[in-house]
């Protein structure tokens, strides 16, 4: 039964590929001033439009739009030679429209549309009748036409051609492999090293706000159940939520920016002073002059974008920063604790995205997908604003279509966050068993196939894609073609065990020595904040060994004891604690 629906609405797809977008170039009748562009949409079954405007005659614009053209009561007595007829949408057909504006001599017809545009659809025998070609102008077009040159106009009809895939998906393709590998990498790292150093050394008020947060099915069940319910409730409410939502990203991608840039600030020889005491709610921890002047920018870039967000030729930049900074945050902090919660989650999600792209058009009355419709925004919208959970590229062709469709191409935030989260899992994984990283490596590569193939869908079917219904199958099962491969998937399934892992060709021999990864971190630590190597210093700064302290949430898999002998303890799988 799922195949079948699966399957018509790819048939359906397909069908909506015979309306295509078009131009109406206008110029004024006078002549002296240049003309203008506007997009229209039309149906090449009625009849094909030039793709050369070259090759175009340009034709006057007879104003009927107050006039529905849906008797012959509605015909003037003045006939349509040589004109194209622009009427009113009605309650007629429209074969009825074009049939009675090509008896009149009509070499096209414009229906002006208030409401979103639709394709001008007919059965096989009236396309064969007609040979003239019939398009749709929304309203508001038509008003700009009227405002900028008047009532007598002349006018013509051309689709041009279009190359099949912009570049600017290149750019959205390094975008996101970009942040996934990067965001995979720092949050595998990252839970590593508080695996052997509990407490930070320096400035523990400070550096502790970034504690990762686990994640249990009920957690993945209640999640999923509010993604529904906020994008049924964007698709009818749309243009009151957008604006909660456009605060909500301005809050989380500035503390996003913070917490990508802490790190390479707090390494900076200079502004080390600190606040003087005081009462002051957070102030009262004394922060560094420096965190403050960076959380000051953070903010700063952020409230720049809210106020500037629909400058098209460079806000775009400030939110794939903020966009990129807000996925980096949220890979860190949110962790999958095994392969059996990544699998729920991803396949969860995957039948959520297909069902909200091609399932939801059988269910509401426009035909259009809810998915879609709250992705791009409702051409109906009085707000005209866009939901900013996506990275946004401008297209960099300069075809006159990019009037009609979409000016930016964009990918969704969950696009790129689900996938890594697996990720992230991988690179765990991978220091635990120590393999060389070929969990992290494979999927990292399962991931950009999967957007390769996203991409090469969406230019096939000219249709917004749910880009979930190709990375999930490639990122988890690479992920376990992997495991099986190393026949660790018992470990790797539950996230435990990985001390009773087996040893394979490429792990490198377990010791009480930490992965060369977390060396490495404990190694870089700046000059200002070296800890005097006493064992007061030692009690003073917090238990660095997970096995020794009582309060550790994970256990590490090895952990030195008596001596130079490494004793197996229990490892407590994080998904089975509340």
């Amino acid at each position: 039964m799922a195949a079948a629906r699966l399957a018509a609405s790819l048939l359906l797809l397909a069908a909506q590929v015979a309306c295509e977008f078009g131009v109406l170039r206008v110029v004024p009748q006078s002549g002296g001033t240049r003309g203008r562009d506007y997009c229209i949409l039309y149906n090449p079954q009625w009849a094909h439009l030039p793709h050369d405007l070259n090759k175009v005659s340009l034709l006057k614009l007879r104003d009927l739009s107050t006039t529905q053209l849906c008797s012959h009561l509605d015909v003037p007595v003045e006939d349509f030679t040589n004109q194209i007829a622009l009427v009113a949408r009605g309650n007629c057909t429209f074969y009825e429209k074009v049939r009675l504006a090509q008896g009149s001599g009509a070499h096209g017809l414009l229906i002006v549309s208030k409401e979103r545009l639709v394709p001008p659809r007919g059965n096989k025998t009236q396309y064969e009748e007609i040979s003239i070609p019939v398009a749709l102008l929304s309203h508001r077009d038509l008003q700009d036409i009227f405002r900028r040159f008047g009532h007598e106009v002349m006018v013509a009809l051309y689709a041009p051609s279009e190359p099949v895939m912009d570049y600017n998906m290149v750019i959205i393709f390094i975008m996101a492999v970009g942040t996934v590998a990067l965001g995979g990498y720092w949050a595998g790292s990252h839970d590593v090293k508080k695996r052997y150093m509990k407490h930070k050394r320096d400035d523990v008020p400070e550096k502790q706000e970034d504690e990762a947060v686990d994640v249990t099915p009920v957690m993945i069940c209640v999640f999923v159940v509010m993604c529904c319910f906020m994008l049924v409730l964007l698709y009818y409410f749309y243009d009151r939520l957008v604006y909660v939502i456009i605060g909500i990203f301005c809050l989380a991608s500035s503390t996003g920016l913070y917490s990508c840039l802490a790190p390479c600030v707090r390494k900076l020889p200079f502004c080390t002073c600190r606040v003087p005491d005081n009462n002051l709610p957070y102030f009262h921890k004394r922060p560094q002059a420096r965190m403050l002047l960076l959380a000051l920018f953070c903010v700063t870039v952020s409230v720049v974008w809210g106020v500037f967000r629909n400058e098209d030729q460079w806000a775009w930049v400030l939110q794939d920063t903020l966009g990129i900074a807000f996925c980096l945050y949220m890979l860190r902090t949110i962790r999958l604790p095994t392969f059996k919660a990544c699998t729920l989650l991803l396949l969860v999600l995957f039948v959520y995205d297909i069902f909200f792209v091609f399932i939801t058009p059988y269910l509401t009355k426009s035909g259009n997908s809810i998915m879609v419709e709250v992705a791009t925004g409702p051409s109906n919208s009085s707000t005209h604003e866009k939901l900013p959970m996506v990275l946004k590229v401008p297209r960099l062709n300069t075809s006159p279509l990019s009037l009609c469709d979409r000016p930016f191409s964009l990918l969704g935030f969950g696009d790129i966050l689900v996938p890594g989260l697996l990720v992230a899992y991988c690179h765990r994984f991978d220091i635990q068993v120590q393999s060389s990283r070929i969990y992290f490596v494979a999927c990292t590569i399962a991931y950009g196939l999967g957007l390769l193939v996203t991409f090469v869908a969406l230019v096939l079917m000219r249709h917004g894609q749910p880009a979930l219904l190709y990375l999930v199958p490639c990122t988890l099962l690479t992920s376990c073609t992997v495991a099986l491969w190393r026949r660790e998937m018992g470990a790797f399934w539950t996230g435990s065990g990985f001390a009773d892992a087996p040893q394979t060709p490429w792990a490198a021999p377990q010791g009480p020595v930490p992965p060369k990864d977390v060396d490495a971190s404990l190694s870089e630590q700046p000059r200002g904040e070296e800890l005097a190597q006493s064992p007061l210093a030692t009690e003073e700064a917090g238990a660095t060994d997970p096995a020794k302290d009582p309060d550790s949430p994970v256990a590490g898999p090895l952990s030195p004891s008596n001596g130079d002998q490494v004793q197996p303890i229990p490892v407590v799988t994080p998904g089975t604690s509340a």
